[in-house]
């Protein structure tokens, strides 16, 4: 089948879909049951999405992005029909697969192999269709299929139900390709492997629709993006306009504390924060703070106890805990009054991610006088040139080193 380019392929309109929650009435019994019953106000309406509107042509790339919460999942069930919207309208037009959460358009009774031609005969496939694409399909999905593909797939592990779901997906010559952010639950090399799929699907004129967080990814992979924010459309349009501005609200952090009297800010009786900023060093054309930017962090707190020798040791955290640095200024003999310390972070040093940053003032180099506990939460965005891999850059550093390669010989 070839594709009028241009073409209308997808049209959502004024689409929402309800939910009610439903409140708990209290301990399971006869009265709380039929209180429920009777009750108008024991569940709530909830509308996931929200008057949602767009369209798409063949062989545009759709990503969408969102917080969590945003609707993108509900979404794309809505327009691979596994649920049907409260109002509003959709149409599509042509073959879609679908890889949402993990196991969906799965039996989990049947094996890989059955599942591989159960998918193709829901895409309305011929089973010679199916059979031509059946060895491609199971050497993209991995030497661990292979092993269990007689195996029932209520066996199989998440990581396991990804390679195989994408691997049909994806080879089923589908007109429409939807693909949630179950991406993440593979590892780094089935990622890098299905992002390069993904990009080669593009090049072919499908349709695609992408909710990842991975914005390196929808920047490469799309050519318009939905931001979705509560359920309601945002922005639509083009993927580098979207995308930098929602970073830049992503981003809009207070970055900044100040106080203007010790009593009334933060500290002990000993130690009270004046001032505290958070300056990423942006470039000139850019709104939002990526791993190339440099940034300053500046402090000044009151002393207000007696001459002493003081240090700051500061530490940047991960989202999740880790400390990714620690590092200490000098010694300073620090008689009453006001002190100030700086520090200067390089760019391409920190990978992209959400990062915490907290400092004591420590006495002597051993007594900490007092810790200042998240003093600021801020996220660095992803930056990438010349590459086709577009998952999860591994680690929480990402420096830029020389690392040159040559050829030194065409002989062997």
């Amino acid at each position: 089948m070839s594709i009028i380019y241009n073409m209308q392929v997808i049209d959502v309109s004024s689409v929402s879909k309800k939910y009610k929650v439903y409140k708990n009435p209290g301990p399971i019994s006869l009265k709380n049951g039929l209180k429920e019953v009777f009750s108008k106000k024991s569940n709530q309406e909830f509308w996931a999405i929200n008057d949602v509107s767009f369209s798409l042509s063949a062989g545009d790339k759709l990503g969408i992005v969102g917080n969590n919460g945003a609707g993108k999942s509900t979404l794309l069930k809505i327009l691979s029909r596994i649920t049907k919207p409260t109002t509003g309208s959709i149409s599509v037009q042509g073959k879609v697969a679908s890889l949402l959460e993990v196991g969906t358009g799965f039996h989990p009774e049947l094996t890989g192999r059955e599942n591989i031609f159960l998918n193709g005969a829901i895409l309305g496939m011929k089973k010679s269709e199916i059979t031509a694409q059946f060895d491609e399909i199971v050497d993209f999905a991995g030497e661990q299929i292979i092993r269990f593909l007689d195996t029932p797939v209520k066996r199989y592990s998440s990581g396991m139900y990804v390679r195989l779901g994408f691997a049909i997906a994806a080879h089923l010559n589908p007109e429409i390709l939807i693909i949630d952010e179950v991406l993440a639950v593979g590892d780094a090399d089935f990622q890098k492997k299905s992002l390069g799929k993904m990009k080669e699907v593009a090049s072919r004129e499908k349709t695609i629709l992408f909710v990842s967080h991975n914005l390196t990814a929808v920047a490469n992979l799309c050519n318009k993006t939905l931001h979705l924010e509560k359920g309601r459309v945002k922005a639509f349009g083009d993927t580098g306009q979207i995308l930098t501005s929602y970073m830049a609200a992503l981003q809009n952090n207070v970055f900044e504390h100040q106080y203007e009297r010790p009593e009334i800010a933060p500290g002990n009786d000993i130690i009270r924060l004046k001032y505290a900023k958070l300056h990423p060093r942006l470039h000139e054309d850019q709104s939002y703070w990526d791993i190339r930017h440099a940034f300053n962090i500046e402090l000044e707190f009151w002393n207000l106890g007696s001459t002493s020798n003081l240090n700051v040791s500061l530490h940047v955290y991960a989202s999740t805990g880790e400390c990714i640095f620690n590092v200490g200024s000098g010694s300073l003999s620090c008689r009453y009054g006001l002190i100030r310390a700086s520090l200067e972070v390089p760019g391409h040093y920190l990978n992209d991610g959400n990062y915490v940053v907290s400092f004591m003032v420590v006495k002597d180099k051993s007594i900490i006088l007092h810790n200042f506990e998240e003093i600021f939460n801020f996220e660095i965005a992803d930056f990438r040139e010349d590459t086709t891999w577009y998952g999860k850059w591994p680690g929480y550093v990402r420096p830029s080193f020389s690392f040159p390669i040559e050829q030194i010989s065409e002989t062997i």
